[in-house]
């Protein structure tokens, strides 16, 4: 009971600090997989994978709630709105609930079912009941109540035979008794009985596995597994059959006016005759296919979820057009791979195993975010381009835009519309050759892919001979033989491409470590596993980061390794890399040990944020000494501590992070050194008693000295910057907050030549 509760502060705690360090944090969350929905009289709340958004249907207003404002990264399967209370529960597949407080947006987690010693996979939130101010929560084990009052757990209901766990999908009230759809049979007990613990207080009155069931007006009815819907007759105490559905439901509910049974295909409204008044089935959804989740009505207005394309709404009475209605964001939560520029960020979804099979091919198209807000590319635009794994843009030219499909080959993309797909029959590019050949089968694995500084676009081309392919600006193809350097060319996949401030082309390598090549030689050299031979911990290689101090980085299935100056490609025979070597606890340890790097990224300060496949994010010192943070889920708002992707805006700092779940951003001090100091900026300014992160004091130049004084000019703060940007954690030297009043900031160049004043106000 200690540890329980002991483990529900700690939750809390998390809760807290999230809310109270998001100015920090920025959340990217799609809202397109609607797994449930519930309402009051003006206001729909939605459910997507893991995260909320409400529409007043007076004004239209949309408010998202996600990760960054304290919800939790796991899935959500169930979601109730209690009027009553103001309150909305968000039910998880792990067990977890978080009770949020419409009032003033506060959130409670509720880990009482996560607590429970039953196996893991028996504690999904499938349904929650409101009847007298207790809900009753439908879970693959049975039910449980609890009080929306109290905010406490009550008693929990093994309803099974013999009192045995039991999967309970719905229940509901009506004429005093509770009915609990299970998967074994609908039982029925008395709501007043005091005693319901006892499994013998619950009889079984429909045998049978059952979806649904739902009071509705003066009836009761219910959906079995297969579709078929059924009303109950209290004389007999038995189920009648009214009609069968074409496919199994999967969801129902009443409100004041109408029952809404929903199949993956149809969406049927009843009135309290049983009548059908409005039917919407997928095909009236015009230019997608649409897989049907739940739906709800407001009023005349029906809403609609969906699988993959949000939230639709329509009226029940009158035939009238169907429209999308939910935030905009990017296509789906799993983001693979994304690309950052001065003034938008783009993200692919196609993706591949840890063994680079892209199967099932995936056709989710490409999305970009800017000012304007998110732009979708679905996947009839781009010719057919399957499991695409990377975006590049064009440094020189933002406006042009590559995607590497791990399939169907290079797409290049002008002024955000697809121009053309470059495969084996217009380009250099190559498909695989299958054992035996079937040479009817095309499969053109493009995935790394890098502008040099003369605009010539490389491209990693994995499974055959000839791996590595130029775009130039002319539109001429040229390719370069990798057989020489790999072990077997044509069983070797290629991740991350990279180029350094001399041309280097690293290539990484899922067998043969990192390969590096600069063409103005024809040199082709390789570091891998072996003391002798480049002392990598694994030849699996996914990715290698340059950094301002041309040191590469380099990111494997088991840990890093420092090439201590890309300078050496040329002058060695054979390049070694080094571990870092740190000290924890006093002992030493090597940085990364074991992990499993997903990305390297350098920021402006020479920082690297370095991406793991399981233990979230890490941000390491220039020399990697110091772990300056290390996110995951249960510390941060990151919603997954699996990592695909990393980048970050030069100007602005804002670091992106792909995950398996959605895709967050942290605005932190990652910026490019500035080549001047006029644009120094200081935000916020002033600084409001509320505000609790840092000042950030940005557009500087590399290693300008910062110092800080009160009016008076008593010395605050004092430091040198790397990179761009610089934060103050408003204290006299880390040891107590200032006080209110005006501070004076003196900027000044490394040689002392250029200098400037700026002040920051603190209201406390």
């Amino acid at each position: 009971m200690k540890n329980r509760f002991l483990y529900f502060v700690f939750l809390l705690f998390l809760q807290i600090s999230f809310a109270q360090n998001n100015m920090v944090w920025q959340g990217y969350f799609s809202y397109n997989d609607i797994k449930d929905v519930s309402q009051s009289s003006t206001t729909l709340f939605a459910a997507s994978e893991n995260a909320l958004f409400s529409k007043n249907t007076s004004t239209g207003q949309l408010k998202t709630t996600n990760t960054i404002d304290g919800l939790s990264g796991q899935t959500i399967t169930s979601l109730l709105h209690s009027s009553t209370a103001n309150k909305t529960l968000v039910g998880y597949e792990n067990g977890l609930m978080i009770v949020i407080n419409e009032a003033d947006g506060s959130m409670l987690n509720i880990v009482d079912i996560i607590s429970k010693q039953l196996p893991a996979n028996l504690k999904r939130i499938n349904h929650f009941m409101e009847y007298n101010g207790i809900v009753y929560v439908s879970c693959d084990f049975g039910i449980v109540q609890f009080n929306l009052a109290t905010m406490l757990f009550g008693d929990t209901y093994f309803i099974g035979n013999n009192g045995s766990e039991i999967s309970v999908k719905q229940t509901t009230v009506f004429n005093g008794f509770i009915y609990a759809a299970t998967i074994d049979g609908i039982r029925k007990a008395d709501s007043t009985n005091k005693n319901l613990v006892d499994f013998n207080q619950w009889s079984l009155i429909a045998s049978g596995s059952w979806s649904s069931v739902e009071a509705f007006d003066t009836q009761l009815i219910a959906i079995n597994a297969s579709g078929n819907v059924q009303k109950y007759d209290s004389a007999t105490n038995f189920f009648n059959g009214l009609f069968q559905l074409p496919q199994a439901a999967v969801d129902m509910r009443a409100t004041d006016n109408y029952l809404m049974i929903t199949t993956p295909t149809t969406v049927s409204v009843y009135n309290k005759q049983m009548g059908v008044v409005r039917q919407i089935t997928s095909s009236q959804i015009v230019g997608t296919t649409v897989s049907f989740t739940c739906a709800t009505n407001i009023d005349d207005t029906l809403y609609i979820g969906t699988n993959e394309n949000g939230m639709y709404s329509t009226t029940i009475s009158v035939s009238s057009a169907i429209e999308n209605t939910m935030p905009s964001g990017p296509s789906r939560n799993n983001i693979f791979a994304i690309q950052a520029t001065t003034t938008s960020l783009w993200a692919v979804y196609g993706d591949y195993n840890l063994f680079y099979n892209p199967y099932p091919l995936d056709t989710y198209g490409i999305s970009k975010f800017s000012e304007t807000g998110w732009l979708s590319i679905p996947y009839d635009k781009v010719f057919g381009a399957k499991s695409i794994s990377r975006i590049t843009v064009n440094p020189s030219n933002e406006k042009e835009v590559y995607a590497s499909s791990f399939f169907s080959g290079l797409l290049k993309i002008v002024d955000d519309v697809p121009k053309i797909l470059y495969d084996q029959s217009n380009s250099g590019l190559e498909s695989l050759i299958l054992a035996p050949p079937n040479p009817s089968y095309i499969d053109i694995r493009i995935n790394g892919a890098a502008f040099d500084k003369n605009g010539i676009l490389w491209v990693t081309n994995s499974l055959i001979k000839n791996g590595l392919k130029t775009l130039d600006t002319s539109g001429k193809w040229q390719s370069y033989s990798l057989d020489k350097i790999l072990l077997a060319s044509s069983n070797t996949n290629f991740a991350r491409l990279s180029i350094d401030k001399n041309g280097t082309k690293w290539i990484a390598t899922d067998r043969d470590g990192l390969i590096g090549f600069n063409e103005k030689n024809n040199v082709f050299k390789k570091i891998t596993i072996g003391a002798d031979t480049g002392n990598l911990p694994d030849a699996n290689v996914r990715v290698a980061a340059a950094d301002n101090n041309n040191q590469l980085w380099i990111g494997t299935t088991k840990g890093l390794r420092v090439l201590s100056n890309v300078g050496s490609f040329s002058s060695e025979n054979q390049l070694t890399t080094k571990p870092i070597i740190i000290l924890e606890d006093g002992l030493a340890q090597e940085l990364m040990y074991e992990q499993f790097i997903t990305d390297i990224v350098v920021d402006g300060a020479n920082n690297k944020w370095i991406g793991t496949v399981d233990s979230g994010v890490f941000l390491v010192s220039s020399n990697g000494q110091e772990t300056k943070y290390h996110f995951t889920e249960t510390n941060s708002p990151l919603p997954s501590n699996t990592i695909n992707d990393i980048d970050i805006n030069s100007v602005t700092g804002e670091v992106f992070i792909a995950t398996t779940k959605g895709m967050i951003s942290f605005k932190g001090t990652a910026t490019g050194a500035n080549e001047d100091l006029n644009n120094v900026f200081v935000y916020p300014n002033p600084v409001r008693p509320e505000y609790e992160g840092t000042v950030k004091i940005s557009g500087l130049l590399n290693k300008a000295t910062v110092k800080i004084t009160d009016i008076e000019g008593n010395l605050v703060y004092e430091t040198t910057s790397e990179g761009g940007t610089i934060e103050w954690d408003t204290t006299a030297f880390g040891k107590h907050k200032v006080a209110s009043g005006v501070y004076m900031i003196f900027i000044s160049a490394q040689d002392g030549i250029e200098t400037k004043v700026k002040k920051v106000m603190i209201v406390r």
